[in-house]
């Protein structure tokens, strides 16, 4: 045979410059001698064992006999007597073994005689070794017109390996094998190129023993080149979208055009396509189906359309990134409040006792993402990252959620937090906001909190601070022109106490009205504290200066004093220390009938301030004189007027006496 393992090496592989498996197939014809005949292999000369293999001979008109032999001394392999003389012939040979491997020949006979042997075929038959592993170094995406190194590697000790090349014309080359000291594996290096955009280049590697060159392994995977061309680049998108949860279902479309004859979707790092789909019918785009995502697919995908101009270019590239790895859930607030005023600043903090390394923040329609480094809080031992907000806009509403993650992991994400929904108000008058039942409420009973303005809104919102949620009702419209909606709470508790506030919209509009006023609601005897509360003095008149005392034994932070009835909010003072007591006094300053009325007094916790304790004992507070005061300072207001009258009326006289004086003094003149 005369071929040996290292007969082409390191020659670069390319189409114009390498041998077939299919021996020359000349046919040069002696002057007076039969024609040399053509021996070909259908479906073709390397076939797998146990497949079936064709043998076609070619000869001349008229021969009567068919010979081919295998290359081992002349062996005769097969004789075929023909009946009705004919110029070729077929021999099979079914459910190949190694034994089948080896180099072919065939004649024929006619009645001048037998021709000369045909040139060599030779049979390769694969699988019987394991498969080889193809690589492309670095990478199979290729700049067109460069050259690539294709890497060949096997467990297997053999000595040789061979690369194929699918295509219209089969391209080989076989090298010595090198022995990988990383690995102790053996491989081999292929130089290809310059490659070109206009074809495909899809390739198979094998090996095999230098004693047994006709036997080989199992076929490596096929491994295609990528070569981006001048072809309109496709767009490729994720579906439900590229944050996704693990386990989930999911699909990436790749859209090209309507020639496009294959579509290939490749990931970064990946040896070979992730995917290919090749339309049934002419199609401008293409779905990759992902029935469940794990670990194994996060990265970065672009995809590419094959047509018969060549190769498109690639894709922008889409950033798959699988959530609900880590079960650490954040936790997402708004600072200060989830409805924030068009123009103003926002701050989105989110907290987790999970250790992550950054926390990522994210809008549901994808507007908005942005990753921040993790900080360890010392005094609740968490992990935070705030996401500053400038200059809210109305774009900014919406739902955002945030994830936890590791930096050597980047896509691969925490379960999220609860969504929290952005309100932007400010565009319209503020709604007023008030309870029908007061300020301070005892547990068990029912709270309502109306929501009114003299604007028509169609809808209004009730807000608590420290919630991620609204409560959303339909706003009534009353005769008198008001818009106005009932917050009926039916079991008030603990969990009631806060600060509320309401806002108006329109239907047509996606934006808030400025906020009402805040509404403080109290919850009384949350703690085992009895306040008492006095009056000094004890006799009060109109315009007198009174103080309303309230005092305690045990330690609180504040204290709260409330009139019975009242539309304002109650008072707070903060304690002080007296002679083992706490208090505070309430001054009243100079007194009107106005504040006549009843006073309970509570206690309040830093940690709490809407948890009051029991209330006082009430105390009445009644303003006297009133009414005869009254009366004087309108008999005071009354003398005023006549004085003035008087004032005016004498000057006039004195105007008119000194005219007449001067028009006297005129006349003497």
């Amino acid at each position: 045979m005369g071929r040996t393992c290292s007969s082409l090496r390191d020659k670069p592989l390319t189409e114009n410059s390498l041998p077939g498996l299919t021996l020359g197939l000349g046919t040069p014809v002696l002057t007076g001698a039969l024609p040399k005949p053509v021996l070909r292999a259908q479906p073709h000369s390397v076939v797998s064992k146990k497949n079936n293999v064709t043998f076609l001979c070619e000869g001349a008109t008229g021969a009567k006999e068919y010979r081919i032999y295998k290359e081992a001394y002349q062996n005769l392999r097969h004789i075929e007597i023909s009946q009705n003389p004919k110029n070729k012939n077929e021999f099979s040979i079914s459910k190949l073994d190694y034994h089948h491997a080896g180099q072919y020949r065939c004649q024929y006979q006619t009645l001048d005689g037998w021709s000369e042997y045909s040139d060599s075929l030779e049979l390769v038959v694969t699988g019987f070794y394991s498969k080889p592993r193809l690589s492309a170094q670095p990478s199979p995406e290729v700049t067109e017109g460069r050259n690539v190194t294709l890497q060949c590697d096997s467990q297997q000790a053999h000595h040789c390996f061979i690369l194929t090349k699918e295509g219209p014309q089969q391209l080989s080359r076989t090298l010595d094998s090198r022995c990988n000291t990383y690995t102790g594996q053996l491989q081999a290096l292929f130089s290809v190129g310059p490659v070109t955009s206009s074809q495909r280049w899809i390739f198979r590697c094998y090996s095999f023993d230098k004693n047994s060159p006709q036997v080989w392994s199992e076929p490596s995977d096929p491994l295609e080149l990528v070569v981006p061309g001048t072809l309109h680049k496709p767009t490729i998108k994720a579906e439900p979208g590229h944050v996704i949860t693990f386990r989930s279902p999911m699909n990436i479309w790749c859209q090209g055009t309507l020639d496009a004859e294959i579509y290939v979707l490749h990931k970064e790092g990946s040896q070979k396509p992730w995917g290919t789909q090749t339309p049934e019918k002419p199609e401008n785009e293409a779905k990759f189906s992902i029935p469940s995502v794990t670990v194994q697919h996060v990265g970065q995908y672009r995809c590419y359309y094959y047509s018969s101009a060549g190769w498109s270019e690639h894709s922008d590239t889409l950033e798959l990134v699988v959530t609900g790895i880590y079960n650490s859930k954040p936790r997402l607030t708004a600072l200060p409040s989830p409805v924030v005023t068009s123009g103003g600043n926002m701050t989105l903090q989110c907290v987790s006792w999970g250790g992550y390394d950054k926390f990522i923040l994210t809008k549901e329609d994808q507007k908005f993402l942005n990753s921040v480094d993790s900080q360890y809080i010392h005094s609740t031992r968490q992990y935070q990252a705030l996401f500053s907000i400038d200059h809210v806009t109305p774009d900014h509403k919406g739902t955002f959620r945030c994830y936890g993650y590791y930096k050597q992991t980047p896509q691969l994400w925490s379960v999220p937090s609860d969504p929290l929904e952005i309100h932007i108000s400010g565009l319209s008058k503020k709604p007023s906001l008030l309870s029908h039942q007061g300020h301070i409420l005892d547990p068990g009973k029912s709270l309502t909190m109306q929501c009114c303005s003299d604007i028509k809104y169609d809808r209004f919102a009730l807000y608590k601070l420290g919630r991620a949620d609204f409560i959303q009702k339909d706003g009534q419209w009353t005769q008198s022109g008001l818009s106005l909606v009932n917050f009926t709470l039916d079991s008030v508790s603990s969990s009631t106490g806060g600060q509320y506030r309401c806002y108006g919209a329109h239907n047509l509009s996606s934006g808030w009205s400025a906020s009402s006023d805040p509404l403080d609601i109290l919850i009384s005897g949350q703690f085992q504290v009895i306040p008492s509360l006095s009056v000094k003095p004890n006799s009060t008149g109109s315009g007198d200066n009174v103080t309303l005392l309230c005092k305690t034994a045990y330690r609180v932070d504040t204290f709260i004093l409330s009139k019975e009835g009242a539309a304002h909010p109650p008072q707070r003072l903060k304690q002080k220390l007296q002679v083992q007591e706490f208090q505070a006094e309430f001054s009243m300053g100079a007194v009107t009938s106005d504040v006549s009325g009843t006073y309970r007094c509570y206690c309040s916790q830093n940690s709490s301030l809407y948890l009051l304790s029991y209330g006082s004992a009430p105390v009445e507070l009644t303003v006297s004189g009133s009414e005869k005061r009254d009366h004087t300072v309108e008999n005071l207001i009354r003398m005023g007027f006549a004085v003035m009258i008087l004032i005016v009326l004498g000057i006039l006289v004195f105007e008119a006496w000194e005219s007449q004086r001067q028009s006297q003094c005129a006349i003497r003149m």
